[in-house]
């Protein structure tokens, strides 16, 4: 190995993490979302250690695809569903399950023609106006459905919350009535609840739940971390100081001078920067280990190095560990930092970061 920046990926934490869904809802079945390389971490590793998990949940057909030639035996849902009428002939050979958002997807399965029925859910936009049919059209979405000679029966119903990761439940509440109201007379499984909902709305728990961020140990909630809620964090992203400076007061460290020494002090030099995934957004004071103990980045990030405040480690050597998030250093505590989201800082990380998988 030659740069020293690494992500650790803790399978034990994953299968703890996927204990704890259940326990918040032990009456739902589960679709894991490994949409987005398993939001960092590794689609098909992911995958092959969530065996226990009744479905997994893909963005796209080649994701799926890519599970199947893995050997992975879960049913796979295909999040947005079919973006073409090309990829029938796909999703029959992988038996994928698809959801259906819109009236162009109903009409690839109505124009078909000769091929093995495939599993469906349907979507129902119930207020974040991003997919899902308008409930006054479900019932015509429904039927046009169920009289489909290319769709499996039963059909599954589904909805998608947009806020509720936020302290006022209004909007949620709202949804689910919405989503109860168009649902009640029609027959199939239903799956409302995001890592948010399994959390905080038992009442969205119904057949099927749908953990993305909370199964990789982080929180949906502003200003919470993974651990109050009894997660584990599965990616650890770490490095090595690469060298060690004595600077003088008032010196500026990095591109465009943003810091400067406030006294005569250690810089120390990691080998990470935004061309590894680490966001250049992050601010002056970002928390973050070295050797285990707290210290803050100075300076502006590099695409390859960034700088961090080394007086509270007077004795640190050239080598010594340093760690960016993960197991003591929650990622969402870098991302308030790097006004951004626990969601963005785990699925950035770039292909030249050494991976250890840890069992």
């Amino acid at each position: 190995m030659s740069r020293p920046a690494k992500i650790t990926i803790d399978l034990a934490a994953l299968k703890h993490n996927l204990k704890e869904v259940r326990r918040f809802a032990p009456k739902s079945s589960v679709i894991a979302m490994v949409k987005s390389d398993a939001y960092g971490h590794g689609l098909v590793r992911i995958a092959s250690a969530l065996e226990d998990a009744e479905a997994l949940g893909v963005a796209c057909s080649e994701e799926g695809s890519m599970l199947r030639q893995a050997g992975v035996k879960n049913k796979i849902i295909l999040m947005e569903g079919l973006f073409s009428a090309d990829e029938l002939p796909r999703a029959v050979l992988n038996d994928f399950i698809l959801i259906v958002h819109h009236v162009s997807q109903i009409e690839m399965l109505e124009k078909a023609g000769n091929i093995a029925p495939l599993s469906v859910w349907l979507k129902i936009d119930t207020g974040m106006h991003r997919l899902g049919f308008d409930p006054t059209y479900l019932k015509t979405a429904y039927s046009r459905l169920m009289n489909c000679e290319a769709v499996k029966k039963p059909i599954g119903l589904m909805t998608h919350f947009a806020e509720s990761d936020s302290s006022d439940f209004s909007k949620t509440l709202q949804q689910i009535e919405i989503f109860n109201e168009a649902t009640a007379l029609l027959k199939g499984p239903k799956s409302l609840a995001n890592s948010a909902g399994i959390i905080a709305f038992e009442k969205t728990h119904a057949d099927w739940v749908r953990p993305g961020i909370m199964l990789y140990g982080a929180s949906p909630f502003p200003g919470r971390t993974g651990c109050e809620h009894a997660l584990k964090p599965v990616m650890t992203l770490s490095s090595e100081l690469i060298a060690i400076h004595d600077v003088k007061k008032n010196a500026r460290v990095g591109y465009g001078g943003t810091w400067m020494c406030p006294e005569d002090m250690r810089i120390g030099v990691v080998g990470i920067g935004y061309g590894d995934g680490y966001p250049r957004h992050a601010r002056n004071g970002t928390p973050l280990l070295v050797n285990g103990q707290p210290s803050l980045l100075v300076g502006r990030v590099s695409m390859d190095m960034i700088t961090v405040d080394l007086r509270t480690q007077p004795n640190a050597k050239v080598g010594d560990p340093v760690l960016l998030w993960g197991e003591g250093m929650p990622v969402e505590t870098v991302a308030e930092h790097s006004d951004t989201n626990g969601y963005e800082l785990l699925t950035r990380i770039t292909q030249r970061v050494h991976v250890k998988v840890k069992s």
